[in-house]
């Protein structure tokens, strides 16, 4: 299991990855709102470490899946807890709808197609950590307060690297909003 972690790391490196479309709405220097179109995701819930559930969906993309395909890496990664439970879900290539993706072999695993909806974030660098993540959190509650947009559900962490990427990380603080746009 390291082994295959590891080598994914090392190769999160070396290539460019389809990144999951987006529109900006608004942007305000590290702040954003988007929308953003359906897409089809991977989704496991546990109570085990992120470890364990990166671990699982990596396996269905590396071809644990009903036909045994490989299924290429995209970002960004979305990762929550809540009720003493993780989520890590993987973004599918924009080529998958939900006629032509594989079926996990892992039941845990589920797929489902998102909806279109809106979403505010907060961007920041660096390796992430839980007091990084709730300083930028805070900031993204109190800037959707200062502009009067409601959040829908909590706050989540999405990845854009590798654990071994050294320089120019990209994280986020986001979440799902009320937003109605303006003509």
């Amino acid at each position: 299991m390291v082994k295959l972690i590891i080598a994914l790391i090392f190769t999160m490196n070396l290539f460019n990855y389809e990144t999951q479309k987006y529109s900006v709405i608004l942007m305000d220097d590290d702040f954003e709102i988007r929308y953003y179109e359906p897409v089809i995701k991977a989704s496991v819930i546990s109570d085990e470490n992120s470890n364990n559930n990166f671990y699982k969906l990596f396996q269905f993309i590396s071809g644990n899946n009903s036909k045994n395909e490989k299924i290429e890496m995209t970002t960004p990664v979305y990762m929550k807890s809540e009720d003493e439970k993780n989520k890590m879900e993987f973004v599918m290539p924009s080529k998958f709808n939900m006629d032509n993706i594989s079926t996990p072999n892992d039941i845990s695993i589920s797929i489902y197609e998102t909806q279109a909806k809106y979403f505010a974030c907060v961007r920041y660098g660096g390796y992430s950590n839980s007091s990084k993540f709730q300083e930028h959190s805070a900031r993204l509650s109190k800037k959707l307060r200062d502009i009067d947009i409601k959040m829908i559900g909590d706050i989540f962490y999405v990845s854009y690297n590798s654990p071994y990427k050294v320089f120019n990380r990209r994280n986020e603080a986001m979440v799902e909003i009320e937003y109605v746009e303006k003509n």
